[in-house]
């Protein structure tokens, strides 16, 4: 596998930005399968590398993998500040597209994240359902009305100036479960013990209700990369 940092200029964000690729060396890469792996509230492009065993994984398995930098954005185009769901929904698909031959089609695309990136994930994929075959969401930070209500001053002015005055249904993981008439296969991963294990078991009910194709799995864990490193492996023996 080939590992490569690659720092461009992005037009939705108007700024010079990165994201790191892991990419079979074997075959065409115009045949791979492509997962958009995103990093969590602090992290970077680089930490799935760096904290997992997810280039090994993507070896087994032979597909590509393309891990963009958001900062603490939560992959939304935000209030006050940059396009950041536009740039990994749209932008960035057509970028390594041009870089790499990497395929665009559906039935190759899967997109995949850690907490602030499983919501991130779980918005591409039930906004444009038509772009990803499957979805995987780890300790996913869902319940984004909740994190804005309640949360601490700092934490409610950030998620502010992301959302605005409220968080509109185009952000809401809730109302898009239940907007969405035909979604990729999602599957969900939280640890038991993780202090955000609530958003799992209430999206978990809410894919029930509306009978999405799905699996959830929970075992004992908390917010950290060793239940993330075994979540993404677990993700990518269930897809490929």
């Amino acid at each position: 596998m080939a590992f490569l940092r690659c720092d461009y200029r992005s037009n939705s964000l108007v700024m010079s930005t990165s994201f790191c690729a892991i990419l079979p060396e074997d075959k065409p890469l115009k045949d791979s399968n492509v997962v958009y792996l995103l990093h969590g509230l602090s992290d970077n492009c680089t930490n799935w590398e760096r904290y997992t065993s997810v280039e090994r994984y993507a070896m087994e398995h032979g597909i590509a993998v393309i891990m963009p930098e958001v900062q603490r954005s939560f992959y939304t185009d935000m209030n006050l500040g940059l396009k950041y769901f536009e740039f990994v929904s749209k932008e960035l698909r057509e970028e390594v597209h041009h870089l790499f031959n990497l395929p665009t089609a559906k039935a190759k695309n899967y997109v995949m994240g850690l907490s602030m990136g499983g919501y991130g994930a779980l918005k591409c994929a039930l906004t444009y359902p038509n772009r990803y075959n499957g979805c995987a969401a780890f300790s996913p930070a869902v319940d984004v009305k909740e994190i804005y209500e309640t949360g601490p001053k700092i934490k409610k002015n950030e998620m502010k100036a992301i959302y605005g005055d409220s968080v509109k249904n185009k952000d809401d993981i809730f109302y898009l479960v239940n907007k969405v008439k035909k979604a990729p296969f999602i599957y969900l991963a939280c640890g038991e013990s993780d202090f955000i294990f609530s958003h799992s078991q209430r999206l978990d009910n809410a894919l029930q209700a509306k009978g999405l194709d799905y699996k959830y799995e929970h075992w004992d864990g908390i917010h950290d990369w060793a239940f993330w490193d075994e979540a993404v492996k677990r993700a990518f023996n269930l897809f490929f």
